[in-house]
This record gives structure tokens, C-alpha cells and sequence, in this order.
């Protein structure tokens, strides 16, 4: 069931139904909406349902996730876990069940807001494998034009609800979630000023992989010690630098088995491995089958 107010150009989507298909889904969707609320006005506005009310007084606690984007305008937010953040156009932040919050825009300015609430097992493991965390709730997005159009699909979604509506919106929060988390974590390396090193050891270690060249020498090469320079990298990355050197010659040893006749020997060094050995036994631990097995199954042969 659905029910909608449209108030001085704002949308509001007042709760939305799941069944227990919807929940082995993984993710389902309880409330999404815009609301533009002027500067100088009661806030938050008394068109929303009770169970989303809050005194800005008192804040409030929630028993599911949402992900709040302000597009205009300022304000601050405040949880158990974080400490008050001014916020502003840009800027996105998550509420989590169970999780004390309180937020409202300047009576200076009002603010745009678009919002979606969600749960599930998949969001909880997301939370517990770190991805998303309490002590860092807000995030730097920038006015992003994608993330818009995300939101009015999941309100258009919401307003119609047609058959599998939940799981087209899951899809919906999804995308948001790897938007977000995507967007935040290439700001915050902006800030540091360490993009463009990083780029540029990807393409020393791409363009270097037959030399044998070690993580310790692409870092010199970019003029970082290699404490930082590995720190850095498998933040951004996700891998270490000697992961991610192994990984492109991993990758390059499978194109060259699928897509040519050379020996596993003239594979071995071609990607920068010691000896033959060595390679095989490193693309077995990755792959969990040999190179020559590799092979044949990626030319259609017979195993």
C-alpha cells in the first residue's frame, strides 16, 4: 500500500508493503520521497507518517537504514556514534537502526532533501564488513546528477507498484549505495592530493610487467616512501601493491593461455615470474586449477 502528499512542490511516499518474498530478497524498501522545505519553516514538516516523526528537540531512533541527499541549502546532523556535522548541498548521509540521530536544515536557508529507507540482510552485512560505518555517517558527493535520477525513479517506482516493485527498488538502493560509497571515498583521495600517484605506479606496474619490477621501485619511482605509498594504494585500490602486481600478472597469463600457443614456460616469464614453477603455483592458489587445465577449458577443448 502506498499514500501520497504533494505539498508546495514536495513528494512524499508514506510507507510502502513487503510480503515475505520480498524479505528473502535481501533488501526492501519502506519509504523513499523528495521534500523542499523553505527557509524559516516548522521543521520536520507534519505531512510525514508517525512513525517517521521526530522533534529536533529530542531526535529520534529509527529501526531501519536510510539514505538522506541534500541538494540545496544547509544544515547539521548530529548521532550517538558522531559528533554534529554541518552539512550543505552535496552532501549525503546515512541513518542506521537503532542508532540515536537528530538533523534539520538552517532556518537561514531550508534545504532539498531526497530519501529512501531500506533493510535487510544484504545492507546489515554491508554495515558489518565495514563498508558503512556509524563514526562516518556523511558523505562528499558533489551534485551529482545520477543520484538525482535515482531518487525520482524509486519515487516513480514507489507511486505505481507494480508487480516486483520491491525488488526494483533494492535494485535502486543498491545503485545509490555503490554511487555514494564510490563518489565519497574518490573525494576524500582529491583531498589528498594522491590520485594522480596513484595512476601513474597502475601504469608503471602495467607497462612493467615482464621487468620484474617491484612495488618498492614503482614507489621510489613516484617519489613516496613505501610505507605511505602502500598504505595509500591499498586503500584506493583494495589491494596491496604486491595483490595487485600479482593479480595484472594473473590476468595477463590467462589472455595469453587462452589466446595464443605459447608455452607455459614462454608464459611464465613473458609475466614476470622467476621460473615456471613459480607460476604455476601461483596461478593454481589464485585459480585453483593449473595453467594447462586453464587452457584448455578457455579454448572449448576437451579436460
Amino acid at each position: 500500500m502506498e499514500s501520497m502528499t504533494d505539498i508546495n512542490n514536495s513528494i512524499l511516499i508514506k510507507y510502502l508493503l513487503e510480503n515475505e518474498q520480498d524479505v528473502l530478497w535481501g533488501l526492501t524498501v519502506s519509504t523513499a520521497g523528495f521534500q523542499h522545505i523553505p527557509a524559516e519553516s516548522v521543521y520536520p514538516p507534519q505531512n510525514h507518517p508517525t512513525n517517521y516523526l521526530f522533534s529536533t528537540d529530542k531526535g529520534r531512533v529509527l529501526n531501519e537504514y536510510q539514505l538522506i541527499y541534500i541538494t540545496e541549502g544547509m544544515g547539521n546532523f548530529v548521532s550517538a556514534s558522531c559528533k554534529s556535522i554541518n552539512l550543505k548541498g552535496g552532501n549525503m548521509f546515512l541513518l542506521f537502526p537503532g542508532e540515536w540521530h537528530n538533523y534539520s536544515p538552517s532556518d537561514k536557508t531550508g534545504w532539498d532533501e531526497y530519501w529512501i529507507g531500506f533493510k535487510g540482510v544484504n545492507m546489515d552485512k554491508r554495515y558489518e564488513h565495514g563498508f558503512f560505518n556509524k563514526q562516518k555517517p556523511v558523505f562528499s558527493v558533489g551534485m551529482n546528477e545520477d543520484i538525482v535520477q535515482l531518487y525520482k525513479q524509486a519515487i516513480t517506482v514507489a507511486r505505481t507498484q507494480k508487480a516486483g516493485f520491491q525488488q526494483m527498488l533494492a535494485g535502486i538502493v543498491n545503485h545509490l549505495l555503490g554511487l555514494t560509497y564510490s563518489l565519497d571515498k574518490h573525494t576524500s583521495f582529491e583531498a589528498m592530493d594522491v590520485i594522480h600517484n596513484i595512476n601513474k605506479a597502475k601504469i608503471i606496474i602495467l607497462e612493467n610487467l615482464q621487468t620484474k619490477i617491484t612495488p618498492e621501485e614503482v614507489a621510489q619511482k613516484i617519489n613516496m616512501s613505501y610505507s605511505w605509498f602502500r598504505k595509500i594504494f591499498k586503500e584506493y585500490t583494495g589491494f596491496s601493491p604486491h595483490q595487485y602486481l600479482l593479480e595484472l600478472k594473473i590476468q595477463k597469463s590467462k589472455e595469453l593461455l587462452t589466446n595464443t600457443n605459447l608455452s607455459v614456460k614462454e608464459i611464465a616469464y613473458q609475466t614476470g615470474f622467476d621460473n615456471p614453477d613459480q607460476f604455476c603455483n601461483s596461478f593454481k592458489k589464485r585459480t585453483g586449477i593449473t595453467p594447462g587445465i586453464y587452457r584448455n577449458f578457455s579454448q572449448g577443448k576437451d579436460l
